[in-house]
C-alpha cells in the first residue's frame, strides 16, 4: 500500500489513477480542507457482489484506526449504507466505486472513497445535532495524518485477513459495530426493522408481511 497526496478532490483522484490502470494499493488522499479525503484502489479477484465486502471491510478498519488514537470515551459505529457515526452523530462515511456494475464479474479496479469532516459544519451545533465532525468530538489532537495512516494499515490487515479466513471474521466484528440494528428504518424504498445482513452484508429488512434483502451492491456508484 502507498500513498499519494493530492490538491484536488482525493476520491475524483483515486477513481482517476484507477482508470489509467495503476497498482493495486494506492491511496490517494487530501488533508488539506476542512474534511479527511482518501481514495483506496483496490483489485479483486472475486466477483462483484463478493468484493463489496470492501465496503464494511474498510468501516471497521476506520474504527479500529480511530479507536486506537482517539480518547477512549470516543464512540465509532458504522452503518450499512457506509456512513459512520461518532458518539451517534452522523459524521462523513464511505462509497464505492466499480468500472460497471456485473455482480458475478471480478471488477478490473475497485475504489473505496473516504470523506470525514474534520471541523463542525456550524458554530452552533444545535443547528445540526444529527452531524458531527472530528474534531468536534474530543479528538482534537487526532492528527488527520496519523488518522488516515492507522486507517490504511488496519484495512489492509483485516483485507489480509479476508483473503484468508473469508467474511466470518468480518461478520463477527462488523455485528458488533452496527449502527441501527433492530431498529426501523428505510432503504431504496422499503421499510421495516432492519434484522442484520446476509452472508455477503445483504440488508435483512422485515416489514409486516416479509424479509426483504437488499443486495449491498445496490450502493456502488459505477464509473462507465
Amino acid at each position: 500500500m502507498w500513498g499519494e497526496a493530492t490538491v484536488a478532490d482525493a476520491v475524483e483522484h483515486a477513481l482517476m489513477r484507477a482508470t489509467m490502470g495503476c497498482d493495486a494499493g494506492l491511496v490517494a488522499y487530501n488533508l488539506l480542507g476542512h474534511e479527511l479525503q482518501a481514495g483506496l484502489v483496490l483489485a479483486p479477484e472475486v466477483p462483484l457482489a463478493k468484493a463489496m465486502a470492501m465496503l464494511p471491510l474498510c468501516g471497521i478498519g476506520f474504527q479500529n484506526a480511530l479507536g486506537a488514537i482517539a480518547p477512549p470515551e470516543v464512540a465509532v459505529h458504522l452503518q450499512w449504507d457506509g456512513g459512520l457515526r461518532i458518539n451517534g452523530a452522523r459524521c462523513g462515511g464511505f462509497v464505492v466505486y466499480a468500472p460497471g456494475a456485473d455482480v458475478s464479474a471480478a471488477p478490473d479496479w475497485l475504489v473505496i472513497g473516504l470523506r470525514l469532516p474534520l471541523y463542525p459544519p456550524s458554530e452552533n451545533p444545535g443547528d445540526t445535532p444529527d452531524q458531527t465532525a472530528l474534531f468536534a468530538e474530543g479528538c482534537a489532537d487526532v492528527s488527520p495524518a496519523q488518522l488516515l495512516e492507522a486507517w490504511a494499515r488496519h484495512s489492509m490487515n483485516w483485507i489480509t485477513r479476508w483473503e484468508d479466513e473469508g467474511n466470518r471474521p468480518l461478520h463477527a466484528e462488523w455485528r458488533g459495530l452496527a449502527h441501527g440494528m433492530g431498529e426501523q428504518t428505510s432503504c431504496f424504498g422499503l421499510s421495516g426493522t432492519f434484522l442484520g445482513v446476509d452472508e455477503d452484508f445483504g440488508m435483512l429488512l422485515r416489514d409486516d408481511t416479509t424479509t426483504h434483502l437488499v443486495p449491498l451492491t445496490r450502493l456502488l456508484e459505477t464509473d462507465t
